[in-house]
């Protein structure tokens, strides 16, 4: 055969020098997916092969190991991709290699219409992967030969601009197909072996087979999660973990499936020891990555996970997702909501079997991760296991370090009872000292100590627990818990206001209404109060204070709101103050205490933004207070 009849030139058309054009400077971000792309397509090579042998068809070269051989030249500028697969004849060749000059090329084109930013959604469907090579290659020569033990070797050589050249091969070619790329001038560091391997660990480690780049195997971490669950040892989880996110500690829980219909899908999710977020803000928007035939697609997926498990760090791994999905497509594809859907399921029945198998497992879990959790208040569809996996400190409770389910409050309700009782605060002391706690002391009624601003949110937005519903200790009224009887231990009630000091018990609080004027809407007597003189009380359908206190910080509104100040006639300053009223109704000590009190409660509530008149008056109390006792003292 002559030199001419060996070799055969072809030119691209028009419309193809178009395409071409797109692939290399439209469709992809990033250069280096280059090689993701030409690694997928030696994998799939090898994946038609191995089924070609499984079926008992004779195979050229059958002894050839099943792998991927990259070889790099640094001095030369020269980058090699081979495979042993199943390889091309020349008309499988002209076919596939030539597919974009051929029949595939005209329906790319009419679905790219003249939208070129389309092209990242619709490229996969068509296979012109190969030819994202040429944002790299100033030319590429393809050897390959194919697994039908007749076929001859040839060679594929083009630039990507004009056209390529078909040659008859020479010389002993083995099955498979090596890609030699040249690159140019501006990609030379794709010649260097640790830029290929750090490319690989990151797009293409969990690749079937073997990846050796100049001989060395680069993906040593196989891909767990295909494989059943059960023949997974717990090592083998923890050493993908690590590879995963280069924690050395292991996972508190991991979470692998396997799942066929709706999707075909699998996924592995690990929840890590340690929290991610420091000093509350989020280190990362998390996700999960997202593989398609154990070629990663996405970094951080965040469609794969609600806002409130980006806390777990896993994988998902698909085969009926094209190669190429732009992160518009990855947000609007049906397929992965439904995914994410069954994932996030999966996720919080293993929480919620956790919390009951391993109770302190869990605790350390909700420590970490709570934070971010708590946000999972807007997740309608999965409100009822949320709503279990929440865990506060309580008044039933004997330290912070000890936490209890919601469906644990539920047992320990009184008979009758239908509401789960809550009181915000910055620490369980503040909260043991709130004057609104006095009286669910009294009842033996349990509360809930909620801590962070998110807490009311998401109770409110959860709306009620196993047909209890959520009120703040705050709301509630005297009347709401008269049905309750006092606990044994609540003790003797102080003797009853004589009919002549109840009469004097009103005026002063007109008094007092009087001093502090529309700062107040009311003052009353309390039946709320047994241990405190006065409390600040919202009035009917006013908001918490906590939830008050936010809705002014984003307002930037920082007076008082008006509230009810509640006055408890049981108290021994309250019957001194009902003598003193008796004596001299307008007796300046009066106003002085009723200022006291007021500022008191709204430094209970964190309302008081300027203590200076506060601890000058306490100042002058102490001071005629120490006097009276001096004098007291000399007269003993």
């Amino acid at each position: 055969m002559s030199e001419s009849e060996k070799v055969t030139k072809r030119e691209f058309k028009a419309d193809i020098v178009k395409l071409l054009d797109i692939i290399t400077h439209s469709v992809y971000t990033n250069k280096e997916i280059f090689l993701r792309e030409l690694i997928s397509n030696a994998s799939d090579a090898l994946e038609k092969l191995r089924f070609k042998q499984s079926s008992g068809v004779a195979v050229a070269d059958a002894e050839l190991p099943l792998e991927i051989r990259i070889t790099t030249d640094k001095e030369n500028g020269v980058l090699t991709i081979a495979d042993s697969g199943i390889g091309m004849s020349e008309i499988e060749l002209v076919e596939n290699i030539g597919s974009i000059a051929h029949s595939g090329s005209e329906d790319f084109l009419k679905a790219l219409g003249s939208d070129a930013s389309k092209a990242s959604s619709i490229i996969g469907r068509f296979g012109v992967g190969f030819y994202s090579v040429f944002m790299v290659a100033r030319q590429v020569v393809l050897t390959t030969k194919s697994a039908e033990p007749e076929e001859a070797a040839w060679v594929w050589v083009s630039d990507g601009l004009g056209g390529y050249e078909l040659i008859l091969a020479e010389g002993e070619v083995t099955r498979g197909s090596s890609l030699e790329i040249h690159l140019k001038d501006d990609a030379k560091e794709y010649a260097d072996p640790a830029v290929i391997k750090d490319i690989i660990n990151r797009h293409s480690h969990f690749i079937s087979f073997p990846i050796l780049v100049d001989g060395e195997r680069v993906n040593t971490v196989p891909a767990v999660w295909r494989e059943p669950k059960t023949s997974v040892t717990a090592e083998q989880y923890k050493e993908f973990y690590t590879f995963l996110t280069h924690d050395p500690e292991a996972p508190i829980e991991t979470v692998h499936m396997n799942v066929d219909a709706p999707v075909q899908f699998s996924a592995l999710v690990f929840v890590p020891a340690k929290s991610e977020e420091f000093l509350g803000f989020q280190k990362l928007e998390r996700g999960l990555d997202l593989y398609v035939r154990r070629v990663l697609i996405a970094k951080d997926a965040t469609e794969l996970l609600p806002e409130y498990l980006r806390f777990c760090r896993g994988v998902v791994d698909t085969e009926d997702l094209p190669l190429n999905l732009s992160r518009e497509t990855l947000q609007q594809n049906a397929m992965l909501r439904r995914i994410a859907q069954a994932v996030t399921k999966e996720i919080l029945s293993r929480l919620r079997k956790k919390a009951a198998a391993d109770p302190e497992g869990y605790a350390a879990l909700w420590k970490e991760h709570a934070k971010i959790f708590k946000l999972g208040y807007s997740d309608f569809l999965n409100r009822e296991a949320y709503s279990e996996l929440l865990r506060f400190d309580s008044s039933a409770l004997d330290g912070p370090d000890k936490l209890t389910s919601l469906a644990d409050y539920v047992t320990r309700a009184k008979d009758g009872q239908k509401t789960v009782y809550y009181l915000s605060g910055t620490s369980r002391e503040a909260l043991d000292m709130n004057p609104h706690l006095e009286i669910f002391r009294r009842k033996g009624i349990e509360v809930l100590y909620l801590y962070e601003p998110v807490d009311e949110f998401v109770l409110e937005s959860i709306g009620d627990f196993k047909e209890f519903a959520f009120k703040s200790a705050e709301q509630a009224q005297a009347k709401d818990l008269a049905s309750f009887d006092d606990a044994p231990d609540a003790g003797e009630a102080p003797a009853a206001l004589t009919p002549e000091e109840t009469t004097l018990f009103e005026g002063l609080l007109a008094r007092m209404k009087e001093v502090l004027g529309d700062r107040i809407k009311d003052v009353r007597g309390s039946q709320r109060l047994k241990s405190s003189p006065s409390c600040l009380v919202a009035a009917d359908g006013q908001m918490s204070s906590q939830m008050q206190r936010l809705m002014r910080m984003m307002n930037k509104d920082e007076s008082a709101p008006e509230k009810i100040m509640e006055l408890n006639p049981d108290h021994a300053l309250t019957r001194n103050l009902i003598a003193i009223y008796g004596a001299d109704p307008k007796d300046p000590f009066i106003d002085q205490a009723t200022e006291q009190l007021y500022e008191s409660a709204l430094l209970l509530e964190g309302y008081l933004s300027d203590p200076h008149k506060m601890v000058g008056r306490i100042n002058s109390i102490l001071e005629q207070a120490s006097g009276w006792y001096a004098g007291l003292k000399k007269g003993s």
